[in-house]
Formats: structure tokens, sequence, C-alpha cells
């Protein structure tokens, strides 16, 4: 026989015994005396019948002997056996393997059908799924029921019933058949045909049944034990015969969490209405929470976007005066209390850091792969002498927003008589113009073909700074208007410095009168307003002001032309300023050389990245030059598109975490609900809770039954809760977009949909445990008698 103990047949073996048991229940100050120093043996083969009024203690001795209940003292031996030493674990095992139940009530579990009731000890019993069904099909067939083993409980008669709990007993083939009342709810005619069948099980096994019928005991049992008051009266066929040797064995029984869910998910489908409801009542939380998430997820898309618009035009600049971000001021002190005063640089001071371009650093910058920025823009500090004609005479000019009629507008003299200003953009490392191609939009005339072509840059709406066309040499007013063809083809020439400067006796240099002649000099350089430039984007103010914008090239062109003139040469051998004739040295020197033209070391540095994420890899590039040089060495630079986009999306994250919080309370009374949901379950269930301790299962196999059930409600309130929020993203987009313009807003990232099915899981299981872990604590023999 297969089930897992090892029987032995062997002549004179006593099969069960009890040896004097005793079992007395407390309540206040009265003792109930139910099984009353009892002992008794059992043969390996017989049909015992158990006699005795209500209240005889027949019930708990059929308990103790099946092992649902526990003995007080005396001992229980099982094939030679004692069980004084067993453990849960150990009962569990013998009732699974040794012993089959047969209830008056037939206690099969609803939700299960048929075959699922009877496969239920084998299932705790690890047996193979097609070994546990031909045992099955066998013992129905044995039964009766070959024409029935497909239906559910629900579906068969009184007598069919107890067949299927008789072939479930039997189906684990075990040593010991335990009958209480077996044909109690049954008529007379099928009471004798189950008492037949329970007759012949007796050959194979022990079967030993309590019951009220006399009549049946005489005709059906072997052996007759009349008990009364806890104790036996009389026994019709005792058996005294020992064996000492212990022939028994125990296998673990074991339920797996596939067949817990299994049992659960059978459940749960008979109780859809109130299964749904369940999960979507817990599912809320999730839902809040989803939607919060969705509409984060889609703001922060929105200002990715807009930052990848509107950041992505601004460069990293490397400028030669830069601010070291990473000193900061400290905290301010109190009031002081002395009477002194101590002098300190000031925190901005301190910040301030001189980056030491030179030509390897601006090698390095040229190695920069141009997959991550094809435009690397140079700015100059070299003036350009400018003249342009002026109603038929030539006049110096500026490119400048700056107020000409206003005196001290210019800091001094020097910048007066250059004329620097204008806006800078790069010629793409490819020699193309994708700066102005990706960011501008020429709204009249072309983009710039060579370093002599300029534009002028409008606002939005078309507008100009004034200034800039007054520094021209345009007699303007405030909004006076002009034509493209007013502006398109206007040319300012740009004269070399030896054609500009004249020496004085002194050996200062002045700038000389604007005339034809400089105009007409073989080295000046025509400049031709080819184009008018205005932003693409709508979000994009644009990097270049409005007014005259040029080419790196130019200053690069004109640098080349001015390193070698006679001022130039002046300035570098002399420690005056030799347009003013003040003292000069250091970096006010090198400055004002920088600005005569004699500096090949730009000024500034900035870098566009070709979008906005591979900033941060142009950023580590940057870094890597500074690795082990000291402080003082090292080149810092500014990075705004990073600043402003860590400020924005750090509050974004600051406001999606304070709603998450918020909406995650209703995650917490989910997780309450779901507690309260399987306490009721447990209470609706507690019979079952007994029909599976009566047929093996562990504490923890019914704990793993209900936590199941709990995965099951949490999988199911997780799943509806983002489906429902993924919907309501489709009416919430319509709702924001005509509010805010803004399309899509609302979108739920896939990554948040699985996390958030995992958390209301790991909730549900939470909030379920408890009541489940109290479902295993129940008593077996009470929870059967629950109706």
């Amino acid at each position: 026989m297969y089930h897992g103990i090892d029987n032995v047949q062997t002549k004179g073996i006593v099969m069960l015994e009890l040896k004097n048991i005793k079992k007395y229940y407390h309540v206040g100050d009265t003792i109930t005396k139910a099984l009353d120093d009892v002992s008794v043996a059992f043969r390996q083969q017989e049909f015992v019948a158990i006699l005795g009024p209500s209240g005889s203690g027949k019930t708990t001795l059929l308990n103790m002997i099946g092992g649902l209940d526990r003995y007080d003292s005396g001992d229980l031996i099982i094939e030679g056996k004692s069980t004084k030493t067993f453990k849960d674990a150990d009962w569990d095992a013998y009732r699974n393997n040794s012993i089959g139940f047969i209830f008056q009530s037939y206690n099969l579990i609803g939700h299960l059908s048929i075959m699922d009731n009877v496969e239920m000890g084998m299932t705790l019993s690890g047996v193979s799924k097609a070994e546990k069904r031909k045992r099955t099909e066998d013992a129905l067939i044995r039964v009766g029921l070959k024409e029935h083993m497909h239906k559910q409980p629900n579906q068969l008669s009184g007598g069919q019933m107890q067949r299927v709990a008789i072939a479930r007993a039997i189906a684990n083939d075990p040593e010991i058949l335990l009958a209480d009342e077996p044909t109690g709810a049954l008529d007379s005619e099928t009471s004798e045909e189950i008492m037949q069948l329970i007759k012949d099980l007796s050959k194979e096994r022990l079967v030993i049944m309590v019951t009220h019928n006399p009549q049946l005991a005489k005709q059906y049992a072997d052996r007759i034990i009349n008990f009364a008051d806890g104790k036996i009266i009389d026994d019709s066929n005792p058996y005294s015969e020992h064996e000492a040797d212990d022939h028994f064995t125990l296998k673990r029984t074991k339920m797996s969490f596939w067949t817990a869910l299994k049992l659960s998910f059978t459940n749960i489908k008979t109780k859809k209405g109130r299964t749904f409801l369940t999960m979507f009542a817990s599912s809320i939380g999730i839902i809040s929470v989803a939607i919060v998430l969705a509409l984060s997820t889609g703001f922060q898309s929105q200002i990715d976007k807009t930052e990848a618009e509107t950041l992505a035009q601004y460069p990293i600049t490397i400028a030669q005066q830069g601010t070291d971000t990473s000193t900061r001021p400290t905290q301010e002190k109190g009031f002081s209390k002395s009477k002194e005063i101590t002098a300190q640089t000031s925190a901005s001071d301190k910040a301030q850091h001189v980056n030491k371009i030179d030509q390897d650093y601006l090698d390095y910058i040229n190695g920069l792969n141009k997959k991550l920025a094809k435009n690397i823009s140079y700015t100059y500090t070299t003036g350009l002498n400018l003249i342009r004609n002026v109603d038929g005479t030539y006049k110096t000019v500026k490119f400048s927003n700056s107020n000409p009629d206003r005196t001290g507008a210019d800091s001094s003299a020097m910048m007066a008589t250059l004329g620097v200003g204008g806006s800078v953009y790069p010629v793409d490392r490819y020699g193309k113009q994708s700066y102005l191609k990706e960011n501008y939009k020429a709204i009249a005339g072309r983009y710039p073909t060579k370093a002599t072509d300029v534009v002028l840059v409008v606002n939005r709406d078309n507008t100009i700074n004034i200034n800039s066309l007054k520094n021209l040499g345009f007699t303007v007013k405030e909004n006076q208007k002009y034509t493209f063809k007013d502006l398109l083809g206007q040319q300012i020439k740009v004269v070399a410095n030896d054609d500009y400067y004249q020496k004085l006796p002194t050996g200062n240099f002045l700038p000389k009168k604007a005339s034809a002649a400089m105009a007409d000099s073989k080295n000046t350089k025509t400049l031709t307003i080819v184009g008018v430039m205005r932003v693409k984007s709508k979000k994009s103010d644009g990097m270049l002001a409005p007014g005259i914008a040029y080419s790196d090239q130019l200053s690069r062109q004109v640098i080349a032309q001015n390193e070698n003139s006679a001022i130039v040469k002046a300035q570098k051998s002399s420690d005056t300023n030799v347009l003013t004739g003040e003292a000069t040295s250091g970096t006010a020197k090198k400055t004002l050389i920088g600005y005569l033209g004699g500096s090949k070391i730009p000024a500034a540095i900035q870098i566009y990245p070709n979008n906005f994420d591979d900033k941060d890899k142009i950023l580590k590039y940057l870094d890597k030059y500074n690795k082990g040089k000291s402080k003082a060495n090292k080149i810092i630079y500014t990075d705004l598109a990073g600043t402003v986009s860590n400020l924005t999306g750090g509050l974004m994250s600051a406001i999606t975490y304070v709603l998450v919080a918020f909406a995650g309370i209703s995650l917490v009374t989910s997780m309450i609900m779901i507690a309260i949901i399987t306490y009721t379950s447990v209470l609706e269930r507690t019979k079952e809770i007994g029909v599976l301790k009566a047929l093996g299962a562990r504490k923890k196999d019914i704990t793993r039954v209900f936590d199941a059930e709990t995965v099951i409600l949490g999988v199911g309130a997780g799943v509806l809760g983002v489906f429902i929020a993924w919907l309501a993203t489709f009416p919430i987009n319509v709702i924001l977009y005509n509010i805010t313009d803004l399309a899509n807003v609302s979108h739920l990232n896939p990554v948040h949909g699985v996390i958030l099915i995992v958390i209301s899981t790991i909730l549900t299981v939470l909030g379920g445990h408890i009541p489940a872990r109290m479902a295993a604590k129940k008593d077996a023999a009470i929870a059967l008698r629950t109706e």
C-alpha cells in the first residue's frame, strides 16, 4: 500500500493503543471528564463501533485517536510508537498519512469539485498529479460515483456526498478510518448502503465508528464498545496482544503556494461580486497614486521637453573669469560684541576663479567628439574698427545696444573707440551654419555663407532694440517702421588697425577720422547684412541678443589681420595704455592687447550640446581634464541649463512626493479593509479550515491558503487600479488640453504600473496575514463543529 507510512502487517502487532488517556475540560470551577483513564487497543483490521449517549466522550475519543485533539495524560501508541513527543507537524503527518475521516455532515469543501475534494489529502502528501488522479478515480468508482465524479458537491444528494467523503477518506490509503455518525443525516435505505460500504472497507484496515444507532452497530460492526461518562463500560471483543517494537514512520505533509493559490482562486470564483467590489475598493488607493504619478510623469515630460527646446540652446560656458560654485558662503553669524573690525575677503570674491585657458586647453576642447557637440563658439574681446557710409559720409559705428546719447555709456575711451559688441554665433565644426538653422528662422534674406555675412536678429514680435540701429548710424525714432529691404544689403566696413589708427609724436595712438580711404583700403573687409533672423521656438528667447550677430570666424580673421599691427606691437612692449597714456600692467594689459586684436586666446568658450541628453557626457569630458590638477589650475565651467533643470526637477519631485504621500493614505485604508475582508473569510471558512486540518494540513498550510487569497486580491486590486488609472488618463488629458493647451500630459509609466501592483500585493498580504495566522491557530475539532 502507498501512503507514506510503513504499514507492517505482521500478526500480533497492535495497530492502535490508548493507555490511561485522560482529557479534562475546565469551565470555571466545573471539571468535565471527557476521557477518564481510558485504555483500549485496536487490531489492524476490524470494524469497531463505539456506542454511548450524547456527552459520554465518544466523539472526544474519536478526535483523540485522529489527532484532532490532545490528551492531558496517558499515551496514544501507533504501531508501537508513542506519541508523547509528537509535535504539531507530527500530528499533521499522522492525520494525512494514517487517518481517514468520515463526518456526519460530509464536510466537503463547497467551492471545490468532487475530484478536487478527494484529491486534497493526496495533494498535501505530495503525490504526483498522474498518480493522484488515478487514485481519485479509483476511489470514486469504488464508492459507486463513476457517473458523478466530474460534478460539484451541490449537484449531489446526501448519500452521494457521504460517498464522496468516504472516497476522500480512503484515497490516500490510510490504515485507520474514523467515522463520526456517518449515517446520522441519511435515510434508512441510504444508511444501510453506506454501512455496507464501510463494512467492506474494514476488511482492509481498522475502522472506528461513533454512532447512536445500536441496530446498525450490531448488524455491521465486528466489535462494539459502550462508552459512558468518559469511560469504557464494556467491550464485546477486547484486544490485549501487545508489541513493543516501533514499526511506525512519518512522512511530512506539504502544500505548495501554487496549490494554495488554486484553492483560494476557486473560492474567490464563487464570490465574484464581492471579490470585484473588494478589489475595486482596494484599488482606490492605487488609482490615486497612479494618477498622481501619471500626471507627475507627464508634467515632468513636458518640463523635459521644454528644457530640451529652450535649455538645449544654452551652452556650457567656460570664461576666463569664472565663479567656483563649490565655494559655499559661510552662514552669516550673529552680531559681534567685539570693538574691533576684521578685514576679510568677501564670499563672492573668494568664489572668483581665473581659468588659465591656453592653447593646450583649446586643443583639448577641439578634441571633443563632434557627435556630442558640433557647435563650439569662441568669443574674443577683440574690437571691430567699424565705419559705415551714412548719407554719403563715412562715420564710425559699432555693434552695440548701449544708448549712444547717454553720457558715460561706455566705461572708457578705449571701449568707445573699439566698438566691441554684437552677438557672436558659432559656425559648426563641419563648416556649416547648423546653429542658426536649428534655432533661428530667416524671416527675410538668407543664412550667412561666409565670415563677412552678418545678420540682424529681431524679437518674436519683429521688434529690435532702437539703440542697435542708432549705433549703426541710422536716424531712428521710437516705433519707427523699417521694411526688410531697408536693412538687407546694408554694408559695414571693418578697417584694419594699421589703417584705422595713427601714431602721434608722443608715441600714443589715436583713431583716424572715418573716411572713404579707409573704406577703400585693400585690408578693409566689407560686412553685409544678408538676413533677418528670429527664434523658431515659442518657448525660447534665443541666445543672440536683438541686433547685429556675426560669426566667430570673423573675429578670428580680424585677429589674424591685427595681431602684428603697429598698435598691438607698441602695446605689448609698453606698460602704458597706448590709447590713453595711463599706466597699465598685468591682467589689464592682457585685456587691452586682446581688445586690440593681439591675442588668439578667447575670452569665453561656449559649447552647445547636440541634444540635452549629451550635456552630461560633455561635462564628464570637461571634468576629466581637471583630474589630478590643483585647484588653481582647474578649468571651471558654468552649466546654466543644468542648474535650471535641477531646480525644476527638484520642485517637481517634491510636489510628487507630497501628493503621493497624501494618496498613499488610501493605501493604508485599503490594507485595513483587506484585513477585515480576510478575517470575514476566515469566519466563513472555519469548517473548511477544520477539514484541511483533518486531512493533515499544517498551520503554515492554512496560513498559506489565506495569504494566497490576499495575494490574488492584491494583484487583482493593483491591476484593476492601474487599468482604471490608465483609462482615466484619456479624459484627464482632454480636460488639461482644453485648459492649458498641453497635449498628452497624463502619462502612466508602465514601470510605475508594475511597481504599484507589487505594492498593492505586499500591502494586502501584510493586511491579511494576521487574520491568516488566526485561521491557522483555530482548533480543528472546534472548527469542524462550526455551522
